[in-house]
């Protein structure tokens, strides 16, 4: 065997172990929870905007390939969501929720909404093998645009990127 051939068997199997170290981390994205907190609260066009939060988190996260989306049904997180904002307040809750779905983090998030002109996309990072808390996020959104949530979600994509890689 010349040295060139084993030059290229040793890199490919580097390429190999190196695959193999770096496994894909699944993640579930629970719906998140609209807490309009202003003098007109909860109006369809909120409603919906904050519903569009986790699809358009799910697919950003999904464009990295080291990352792959395990979905929670609606109904097991409303069974586990013993009102606004529990899921969020108890991380044990939610890492759980996350077990049952084979996730290695799940994401609980909070669409804050104080006022007409801003609102915050806040969103907590669970370890589901621990059950604890990874991080916490707040992304200030500056007015109600659709342009405006996108460009909050790829902010939020960033945060939770850099957390998990840590």
């Amino acid at each position: 065997m010349n040295r060139l051939s084993l030059k290229l068997i040793v890199l490919l199997i580097m390429m190999l172990l190196s695959s193999a170290t770096h496994a894909v981390q699944r993640i579930a994205v629970l719906n998140f929870e609209l807490n309009d907190i202003t003098s007109l609260p909860n109006t369809p066009q909120e409603q919906l905007r904050t519903a569009s939060i986790r699809p358009l988190l799910e697919q950003a996260i999904s464009q990295n390939g080291n990352f792959e989306i395990v979905h929670i049904d609606a109904a097991d997180q409303t069974a586990a969501n013993a009102g606004v904002g529990y899921l969020f307040n108890f991380n044990d809750l939610a890492g759980k929720l996350g077990a049952q779905v084979g996730a290695d983090w799940v994401i609980v998030g909070r669409h804050s909404k104080p006022s007409f002109l801003f609102s915050y996309l806040m969103a907590h990072l669970i370890n589901v093998k621990t059950q604890t808390l990874a991080a916490s996020f707040a992304i200030e959104l500056k007015g109600n645009h659709e342009k405006v949530t996108l460009r909050g979600v790829r902010a939020l994509t960033k945060k939770i990127y850099a957390s998990i890689q840590r």
